[in-house]
């Protein structure tokens, strides 16, 4: 597999906004679903967001309910994080995951291979 090409991360104060990409590399993703993580030092992996192969069903961690939006651009493939009010909290590195299966907003396995990570800064 190719790893997808990500794009978007930065820096903000708390209260900022960022968008995260997460573009297919040359290959074009299949219709599976599509999930958003991130890893803060000191700390595992958490689930962030997820969306279906259709794009028509959305997952979230309650952590970023109502803050946080994931889409997916049904022309090019694109996968999207728009990520709102962000706060110190939610500073870590996001990485994109091809595939996984997500229900009620949990994560439960199954993605076969990742982004290259994006850095988010929050600073209060």
């Amino acid at each position: 597999h190719v790893p997808p090409v990500q794009s978007g991360g930065g820096s903000v104060q708390a209260g900022g906004s960022l968008r995260l990409s997460c573009a297919p590399s040359g290959v074009p993703f299949d219709g599976r679903a599509m999930g958003w993580f991130r890893r803060a030092p000191g700390r595992d992996r958490e689930f962030v967001a997820a969306i279906s192969g259709a794009g028509d069903t959305t997952f979230y961690a309650d952590s970023v309910k109502g803050r946080f939006t994931v889409s997916r651009d049904a022309a090019n493939g694109t996968i999207y994080l728009q990520m709102n009010n962000l706060q110190p909290r939610d500073a870590a590195v996001y990485y994109c995951g091809h595939g996984g299966n997500y229900y009620d907003g949990q994560y439960y396995g199954g993605v076969d291979y990742w982004g290259q990570g994006a850095q988010v800064t929050v600073s209060s």
